[in-house]
């Protein structure tokens, strides 16, 4: 049977489905399969609607009928929105690279580039007078979205004066807005402190205000249309189409869609065009009146045609050797393929995407392949031919949730797997049965599964109880396992040695502290490094350790090991033909004597360091080295067994990867993303070029219309696998997946596809559901502008750009300041940049436009102070990542700097953006200064996350109980580095996940007040390893976390601050932090009501004799 009608074959229920869904697709408009879309961003004036579809903008009539493309771009155009005069079209686009804001005539013709901003700028819709309105972060120096409009023809931009605004429709003067920008997991029903809300400001007004005030609902996307406005909320749990008066009053509900949310509204004329599903729809105000709007494309829909991916060892997932080394197979792009390492056939083992194969390794006979694939349904065990002729089989038939691995036995008879729910299972080929030999109970997976020379035993590593890895070995003749080592130390990573006598592991039982005291600088903790030794357990209780030195009773020929092997060479490479006609030896028959095993250990005397991934041919081991670094780069060592007092030897530098082939003569190891095969020894081979596995040329077919297919189940399935609640918060998952079916066969390329998943997974109503990543089309061209972290405007009188103000940022720490305050620069606010690079600024839209690619390249300014002649200076500018990094440094710096102000130096500031290993090394950096202040302030505002609460709580929770007095200086407490003080925590709708927990604990742990505004609200933690074919995700929320009372923390509500205080949009623009001042002020008021006091040292005693 050909290749390809056998990969269609195993999976007929797959592809019924996708013909399932394009009929579904078919009912739902009313028109032929082959010309229907997936529309999202409408927008409407008049007569004309545009929408994107396929990446790219199209123009339809209200009426619907066929489309016309308006943009060809390989990346994404959306968010369309069309001029008062219906003569031009603003959208987002990334022609350049960054996604930045566009317009061109709505007839068709060249986009013209509005902004520079190269930070996730957005078109929101048109104001009255014919300007851009767009969302932009450039000005902000938190990570906030703010409003600014835009001249299409002049540039003129002026800012809109909230320091919070993500969408906005202007009713005359007054500006309607969504004050935050939507929160970044895809979740339905959201209540937490982030939910968005419509605001109202007019202009001159001194302060906005909410059109709801007290309302947990969502309301977003907000029109205007003869004095009243209309949005998009959720009030009913649905998001549906809603209308008040402007000042809120008389609210009433438009649509009453149950199925499907309501997305990306846009008005005119009394008329709203509006997204369901993938579908859109038109609201006639006056008529009351929902109608669908029938659409079709007129397309070649060129992103669903196969193609080739060039490069597919970016895409290997899994690489394993032959038995005796001659061919690796691969996995990549969840397809399986055999590379020979001799000139030969280049085996295309499996070729569908509509099923996606994982973990493809050899089975004993290396004829046969084994591999886990989802065409059933379920992810099965199979085997396949490896020469790829010929049907595969399935072997299993009752997954219920993810595998993680299959291992073959050394005989063929076997498999042993593991899975999702934490369990270790045997498959018999020959029968099917299957027989759970462990689980585990606690919050880890079983690891390091490998079989024993004679098949008859498994070794693997397991959390105990008290989650420190344990080697247990399990027997298939008595069903019985044996612990064979002790839950005292972390143990895993067994090998057995081929004549059974021994199994080696690593331990980490080395803890030398490369920090000696506790005294120094900023509280020095100890550290391990080198933790990991190498040991053995004798099997029997007769056998003496191959590593002990011959004495006169033992001789050690018994125990020693065969002849080291000769000087490796490359795979490939001509050998004796005595050693080519070797016949395979018997394996070596396990016995184990379980009395006294766990004594039987010897340490073998390789040294110490940070090892994984053990393995032995009897004579000599190997295993992975991390060096002590960020990246921890590996090395793969050697080291033999016997009792010459060899050291370890160096095989491979900068390792991601090895294994050694079950002859045990081969070593397959991945180097950057190449392969290299080569004999096991002591040493790598000489020419690395030679060994290395011939991939050149090879190339994989990809076909996006059924891989999508493949994805959309698999996404549904992966959340059921993976999410924290096995009845999934009450929602019934299988008509989830009926439900979104039909969705996911309109989808016409990458982005529409994670629409869906956007709007699947969002049933689960949890926080921590992200969907990102994939193999999406994006544009080659990539100007990025660069920047020279200050804030500009246009005048022509002074012939340049004006600086109006330079974000200032800690001095301390230079290399984070602004390009403009290098030494010997000396361009200041009021300064006028006539000329960058000998081009006159005025010729450019903005200052970013005549520096893009420059980032980090030496630029030349033409400066004008007041009435002086121009002067030359040398800049170099920086990446928009590192100027909005700056933007919040200024920020932080600012903080810090009124604190010290308000409280006269008593009270100290730290601020944690996130909860990760660059933000402990802030805390360290922030905290240690201020330790001995009596207030602190700690600001978790704006925090994403992480996982250091622990960390840090532990530090704020420490109290001096006793104090040092040295015959000279101040007396000092123990603990060491204590804060003795008062404490705030600052929190505000930002503060995410682990930044909540910090607040929670903080509160609860009695530290002190929580002030601010209530949080973020997402409190079931994630892993984020459910990876699809294409690298995309839809993560699932995976563990849950509550209280000491039982019940359930911070989930889709966040936590609630002891004193609510709000940075209101219009005043924190202007500069104001009501919240810093309210946390100064309390810590001021608890240090009047209760002065922090330190014991005085008493009187010296009196000891002498009177």
């Amino acid at each position: 049977m050909p290749l390809r009608r056998l990969a269609h074959a195993l999976v007929p229920a797959l592809l019924a489905t996708l013909v399932s869904f394009r009929s579904a697709g078919a009912v739902a408009v009313g028109s032929t399969p082959d010309s229907l879309g997936y529309y999202r961003f409408p927008a409407v004036h008049g007569s004309s609607v545009v929408f994107t579809a396929e990446g790219d903008l199209w123009r339809v009539g209200i009426e619907g009928g066929v489309a016309r493309r308006l943009t060809s771009h390989a990346g994404q155009e959306t968010n369309a929105a069309i001029s008062p005069d219906g003569k031009w079209v603003a959208f987002t686009a990334a022609y350049d690279g960054p996604t930045e804001a566009y317009v061109m005539p709505l007839d068709g013709g060249l986009p013209t580039r509005l902004t520079y901003d190269g930070d996730r700028s957005a078109v929101v819709g048109w104001t009255p007078r014919g300007e851009v309105l767009v969302t932009t972060r450039k000005h902000s120096t938190l990570p906030n979205l703010q409003l600014v409009t835009i001249h299409p023809t002049t540039f003129a931009r002026t800012r809109v004066p909230l320091a919070q605004a993500s969408e906005g429709a202007y009713d005359g003067a007054k500006l309607v807005f969504t004050r935050f920008e939507a929160q970044p997991s895809h979740t339905k029903r959201y209540r937490g402190g982030r939910v968005q809300q419509l605001w109202a400001w007019a202009g001159g007004a001194a302060e906005a205000r909410a059109l709801f005030p007290g309302d947990s609902a969502t309301s977003r996307n907000p029109m205007v249309w003869n004095g009243r406005v209309y949005f998009i909320g959720d009030r009913d749990l649905n998001m549906n189409l809603w209308t008040c008066r402007s000042d809120g009053s008389d609210l009433k509900q438009l649509t009453t869609h149950k199925g499907f949310d309501v997305r990306y509204a846009s008005m005119s004329e009394g008329k709203i065009v509006y997204q369901l599903g993938a579908d859109l729809r038109v609201y006639d105000v006056v008529a009351g009146k929902d109608a669908p709007l029938a659409v079709r494309l007129a397309s070649d829909f060129d992103q669903l045609r196969e193609r080739w991916v060039g490069n597919p060892v970016e895409w290997v997932t899994a690489a394993h050797l032959s038995p005796d080394g001659d061919r690796v197979v691969l996995t990549a792009r969840g397809q399986v393929f055999v590379a020979p390492l001799k000139p030969g056939r280049f085996v295309d083992v499996t070729r569908d995407a509509g099923t996606r194969w994982r973990n493809a390794r050899f089975l004993a006979d290396g004829k046969r392949l084994s591999a886990l694939c989802d065409a059933s349904g379920e992810i099965e065990l199979w085997t396949l031919p490896a020469n790829g002729v010929g049907a595969p089989v399935q072997q299993s038939r009752d997954g219920r949730v993810i595998r993680w691995d299959g291992i073959p036995s050394p005989d063929g008879k076997f498999i042993a797997h593991t899975n999702r729910d934490q369990e270790l299972w045997i498959l018999e080929l020959a029968t099917g049965r299957q027989t759970r030999i462990a689980k585990c109970e606690d919050w880890n997976d079983i690891l390091d599964v490998t079989w024993s020379p004679d098949s008859r035993w498994i070794a693997y590593a397991r959390p105990a109880r008290n989650l420190l890895l344990q080697v247990l070995l399990y027997s298939l003749d008595t069903q019985k396992t044996i612990e064979a080592t002790t839950d005292r130390w972390d143990s895993y990573s067994p090998a057995w040695s081929p004549d059974g006598k021994w199994l080696y592991f690593l331990s980490d039982r080395t803890y030398e502290s490369l920090v000696g005291s506790i005294w120094g600088s900023r509280q020095p903790e100890p550290f391990y490094d080198g933790t990991t030794r190498i040991y053995a357990l004798s099997l029997r209780a007769k056998y003496r350790s191959p590593f002990a030195a011959p004495d006169e009773l033992e001789g050690g020929a018994d125990e020693k090991p065969a002849a080291k092997p000769d000087k490796p060479a490359a795979a490939g490479a001509k050998k004796p033909a005595a050693a080519a006609a070797e016949k395979p030896a018997t394996p070596a028959t396990v016995v184990i004597d379980e009395a006294g095993l766990q004594s039987r250990l010897i340490e073998v005397p390789a040294g110490n360091g940070n090892y994984s991934t053990l393995t032995t041919d009897g004579k000599r081991l190997w295993y992975l080295n991390a060096e002590l670094s960020a990246d921890r780069k590996q090395t793969l060592h050697s080291f033999a067994i016997g009792n010459d007092g060899d050291e370890p030897t160096t095989v491979l530098a900068d390792v991601r990867t090895y294994e050694l082939s079950a002859d045990r003569k081969k070593i397959l190891a991945r180097k950057g993303d190449a392969f290299y095969v080569f004999d096991a020894g002591a040493k790598g081979p000489s020419d690395l070029a030679e060994a290395k596995l011939p991939l050149d040329g090879w190339q994989l077919p990809v076909t996006p219309r059924i891989e999508f297919g493949q994805m959309f189940e698999e996404s549904w399935r992966l959340e059921r696998d993976y999410f924290y609640d096995p009845d999934m918060h009450g929602v019934d998952w299988n008509a989830m997946r009926a439900k979104y079916r039909p969705l996911a066969a309109r989808v016409t390329d990458r982005a529409e596809l994670a629409d869906v998943f956007q709007q699947m997974i969002g049933e689960l109503v949890a926080l921590h559901m992200y969907v990102y990543g994939g193999d999406q089309r994006k544009g080659t061209d990539a100007g990025d502008p660069a920047t020279l972290g200050a804030e500009w405007e246009r005048d022509e009188a002074a012939g340049g750009w004006r600086v109006t103000h330079v974000h200032h940022a800690d001095p301390d720490q230079p290399e984070s300041l602004s390009p403009l305050e290098a030494p010997g620069v000396d361009v200041r606010e009021g300064d006028v940049i006539v000329a960058i690079n000998g081009v006159a600024s005025l010729s450019a839209p903005h200052p970013s436009a005549l520096l893009r690619r420059k980032s980090g390249k030496e630029v030349l300014l033409s400066v004008k102070r007041g009435s002086g002649a121009a002067r030359d200076v040398i800049v170099r500018p920086i990446n928009n990542a590192k100027d909005a990094e700056l933007r919040y440094d200024a920020w932080e710096y600012e903080r810090r700097v009124r604190v010290d102000s308000l409280s006269h130096g008593r009270i100290g500031y730290v601020h944690l953006r996130s909860m990760g290993t660059e933000d402990m090394a802030q805390f360290t950096r922030d905290y240690y200064p201020v330790y001995q202040r009596e207030g602190l302030i700690l600001d978790a505002r704006n925090n994403t996350g992480g996982n250091i609460d622990a960390w840090v709580l532990s530090r704020l929770i420490r109290r001096s109980w006793m104090w040092w007095q040295p015959r000279n200086g101040r007396p000092f407490g123990n603990m060491p580095f204590a804060f003795d003080g008062r404490m705030t925590v600052l929190v505000n709708e930002r503060t995410a996940s682990d930044g909540e927990v910090l607040a929670e604990g903080f509160r609860r742990l009695g530290l002190g007040k929580v002030i601010g505004t209530r949080t973020w609200g997402g409190e079931i933690w994630l892993s984020q390893d459910n990876f699809l074919v294409d690298r995309g995700i839809a993560t699932a929320a995976e563990t849950g976390v509550y209280g000491a009372e039982g019940r359930w923390l911070i989930e889709n509500h966040g936590v609630d601050p002891d004193f609510v205080v709000d940075n209101a949009p219009r005043e924190t623009f202007d500069g104001r932090d009501a919240q810093l001042e309210a946390a100064v002020k309390h810590l001021m008021a608890e240090l009047a009501r209760e002065p922090v006091k330190r014991p005085v040292a008493p009187k010296y005693p009196d000891k002498s004799v009177k």
